[in-house]
């Protein structure tokens, strides 16, 4: 490269269009000797890549020699201009003071289009710092010139930066009407850091707007496109954690902020964005239920946002403290005069994160009796509930709602706990994936518990049953949205499915299998992202749970739906006609019999293990003790339906006495039992059995459950792939597939099912029109599920049942493959028999040996649903 005056300039836009490129020339001319403004550019240049994205030490020296060489040339516009990059650049390295110095001296030394730039940069600071005010005034004095000078890229940026400053003051409308002018600038320039940048943006503004599906498809875009410029991408870090946290998604939240904040330390980088990624740290650990985590990245975030002089930064970073601290149990009546201090500050400065502070000191004072100060906080806390996103209305909701409960308004109460969830489940329908509607029910929770617990106190059973049926098993309430016709979805899980057999075979013949296992975690990742990105097409606020529809149902039978509440068990009896409530034990006892009970599970599927039976016996006996109570001496003698909580998912019911020789089937819910029971059957009763690759059995029961039924589809060996056994299996009217399991415990909707080309996994099933009517998974962990969110669960199961299954046999562990085979084999006769699923379940049970293995193969199994 010359050193002539026609390429020199070009040096600063490149920065933000071809940063490494830039980066290169800009060395490249500092070789070459020459003059001193000419130099002045290069050192401004490598200043500014590694103020950005390298170490922060080296970008003041370069941009300190810019400045001398500046001054050395004479020439006071370029002065002004490096003394604004500079001024930048000791911000996020903490000097606020020095920073802000230097933006002084650069709007004294440059004018006109120059002094615009200075502003626009110091409008940027100003926001960085939390002085909203400012900024929208400087950046309000620099956009008329640099329009009138036709400067397209710097009015840009002016744009988006002002957009940037609404958002934060909750202006979203205004927001958007920048974002979309200084996109249209954009699209007329090579500027490509710019252009990412811009996505970024639009990203924040979706996610401020409450679309959160568009939010998290924006920040992939834009990482996608930094990624092809190779530089690194911390705001983006920070901007999706905080749509990560609201999506229920608060670990993955606390991983990213941690990784990030270590690369930043790796390179030096800026002070001014370790302190934001700290906060985000801090905000996912308190909602991960690591207060300590939150306490220890909080009071550093403090102490960094104090240095930096950067007042509304640091109240965000005290309020999350403060949170942490009052989770944590730690010096309340102190924590409410701090609360208030925050939520006075936050408001005064116009933050959306006020009314949450109110909450909180009005939370606090409540937990100290000073009902006076509650009344008065949460009052003002409320006033969110009319306006704005709906996160921020729920927060409002549950404001109004405490206040009720402290005036002793159990109506009000109600009142407010109705709007509240009303608001949350139009929000969660607007999300696409069943994982993110899931995650989305723990907005909800504290409003559910305060219904129930009013409900509790004096509304009788059948307002209990009504409001624990108000927020359990909520994404069963209306299908999933279908995955769009998105190839690069398809694209993605072929090669997923392609790597995970590859892998898996590679571990059966003992080879190793890093490499594989590497890609296979990408290529999930990038499933994952493409499912989150899907909006939801469903409106909420459909179906309403009819206790009476469901009294009427069940006839001669018995529904038992489990609520916790104050960690307790309450047994609410359906049945005669009529709800009865009973108490059960504390529900902490009841999961750790239903862990050791699932141990002994386990040992139980291997040969020699018969000494565990007794003891396994027992726990079923202490089992329903905890659960049932009283309640197991009015069950009747008709079938029944037991609806537990999500913790308690994993209870083998069939092994408690009172259910053991019993007609029993599981539902997530009441609402879900009865839609089972309305399900209609296809016609034409076709009958679809699935073989898969690798039992020890080799599926034997497959053939002779073939012949029971003449002219069933049979699928094995290459026919066993996953495209035809998805094709096979949609509106069938009854499919057995007989394959291993896996349950993914880390991410649910990835647990498989192993057919001859890989896994069909959860987003497989999806993708079905109709799941089939009936469906029978003879093989381990198939009905396992993970707990998420207030009441949900995430599994193979729960994914069949919204999709058309009114019936699901599946185990909860680990069984013998040669003890299934029988246990199949009587199911099926019992189903040949016009039995229903539990029925042909009991009767399978008692019809196998009586050896612990089969015993235990038996108890293993449930029948969900209603078919």
């Amino acid at each position: 490269m010359t050193a002539g005056n026609e390429s020199v300039p070009e040096l600063l836009p490149m920065v933000f269009a071809a940063p490494n490129e830039a980066l290169a020339r800009a060395r490249a001319l500092l070789d070459s000797a020459p003059p001193p403004e000419h130099a002045s550019v290069a050192h401004q240049v490598i200043g500014i890549w590694q103020r950005d994205w390298g170490d922060l030490r080296l970008a003041l020296e370069h941009l300190r020699r810019a400045r001398d060489l500046a001054a050395r040339a004479e020439s006071p516009e370029r002065e002004a201009d490096v003394l604004a990059t500079l001024g930048v650049a000791l911000v996020h390295a903490g000097r606020t003071r020095q920073g802000l110095a230097a933006f002084e001296q650069g709007v004294r030394r440059g004018s006109g289009h120059t002094r615009a730039r200075v502003l626009y940069r110091r409008a940027y600071v100003w926001w960085v710092l939390g002085h909203h005010r400012e900024a929208l005034e400087d950046v309000r004095r620099a956009i008329p010139v640099l329009r009138q000078t036709g400067d397209v890229i710097w009015t840009a940026r002016a744009l988006t930066l002002r957009a940037t400053v609404h958002l934060a003051l909750g202006a979203v409308e205004r927001a958007e009407a920048d974002f979309t002018a200084a996109e249209a600038l954009w699209d007329t320039t090579g500027q490509e850091h710019d252009k990412a940048d811009a996505v970024e943006s639009r990203g924040l503004a979706a996610f401020r707007a409450g679309d959160i599906p568009a939010a998290l498809r924006l920040l992939d875009e834009a990482e996608e496109r930094y990624a092809k410029l190779g530089t690194p991408t911390f705001m983006l870090n920070i901007r999706r954690c905080e749509v990560l946290m609201a999506a229920g998604l608060a670990p993955e939240a606390l991983a990213e902020a941690d990784a990030a904040i270590a690369v930043l330390d790796g390179i030096g980088g800026q002070s001014t964005r370790k302190a934001e990624l700290l906060l985000a740290a801090a905000r996912a650990a308190r909602l991960a239920g690591d207060p300590g985590t939150a306490i220890a990245r909080a009071a550093v975030a403090v102490r960094l946002f104090s240095g930096q002089r950067r007042g509304w930064w640091e109240a965000h970073a005290r309020l999350v403290l403060i949170e942490a601290r009052f989770a944590s149990g730690r010096g309340y009546g102190r924590l409410v005069a701090d609360a208030a201090r925050v939520a006075e500050r936050l408001e005064g400065s116009g933050a959306p994160a006020a009314p949450e502070a109110w909450l909180l000191a009005g939370r606090i004072a409540l937990h100290l009796d000073w009902t006076e100060d509650a009344e008065r906080y949460l009052r003002v806390a409320a006033r969110s509930r009319r306006s704005g996103p709906p996160l921020a209305r729920i927060t409002g909701w549950a404001a109004q709602a405490l206040r009720a409960r402290a005036a002793g308004s159990g109506r009000g109460v109600l009142e407010a706990c109705r709007r509240g969830l009303a608001v949350l489940d139009d929000h969660r329908m607007t999300l696409g994936a069943s994982e993110l509607r899931a995650r989305a029910t723990a907005q909800g929770a504290e409003l559910a518990a305060l219904a129930q617990a009013v409900s509790l106190a004096g509304g009788g059973p059948r307002r209990l049953l009504e409001w624990s049926e108000r927020w359990r098993a909520t994404v069963l309430t209306a299908p999933p949205t279908r995955p769009p016709a998105d190839p690069v979805l398809q694209s993605g899980l072929t090669a997923f499915r392609e790597i995970a057999a590859r892998a898996e075979e590679a571990r059966r013949d003992g080879r190793p299998v890093p490499a594989l296992e590497r890609e296979q975690r990408r290529l999930e990742r990038e499933v994952r992202s493409r499912t989150l990105h899907i909006r939801g097409d469903a409106p909420g606020g459909g179906y309403r749970f009819d206790v009476a529809g469901m009294l009427e149902r069940l006839g001669d039978g018995r529904l038992v739906a489990l609520a916790v509440l104050d960690g307790r068990v309450q047994v609410l009896l359906c049945g005669g006609g009529r709800v009865r409530r009973f108490a059960g034990g504390q529900v902490e006892r009841a999961e750790r019999e239903a862990e050791h009970v699932q141990a002994t599970l386990r040992r139980l599927a291997h040969p020699r293990a018969e000494g565990r039976l007794p003891l396994v016996e027992a726990m079923g006996r202490r089992l329903e003790e905890v659960l049932l109570g009283p309640a197991a001496r009015h069950l009747g003698s008709g079938p029944v339906v037991v609806v537990p909580p999500a913790r308690l998912h994993s209870v083998p019911w069939a092994l408690l006495p009172s259910l053991r020789e019993r007609v029993v089937s599981v539902s997530p819910s009441a609402s879900s039992w009865l839609r089972a029971r309305e399900t209609e059957p296809p016609t034409g009763g076709r009958h679809v059995l699935v073989r898969g690759p690798g039992l020890a059995t080799g599926g034997a029961e497959v053939p002779e459950v073939a012949d029971r039924y003449g002219r069933a589809t049979v699928l094995e060996d290459a026919d066993a792939r996953v495209p035809r056994v998805l094709e096979e299996l949609d509106g069938a009217a009854l499919a057995h597939i007989a394959a291993h399991g896996d349950f993914r415990a880390d991410s649910p909707l990835f647990s498989s099912l192993r057919m001859v080309d890989g896994p069909l996994i959860v987003h497989d099933f999806e993708r079905l029109a109709r799941s089939p009517y009936r469906i029978i998974l003879s093989s381990c962990d198939t009905a396992r599920l993970a707990s998420v969110g207030a009441d949900e669960l995430l599994g193979l199961v729960t994914a069949l049942l919204p999709l058309g299954t009114a019936g699901v046999v599946a185990s909860s562990a680990p069984v013998n493959d040669e003890a299934v085979v029988p246990l199949m084999l009587a199911l099926h006769k019992g189903l040949g028999d016009g039995l229903s699923l539990a029925e042909a379940l009991r009767d399978a049970r008692a019809a196998v040996p009586s050896d612990a293995t089969h015993q235990a193969t038996g108890w293993a199994f449930t029948a969900f649903g209603a078919a």
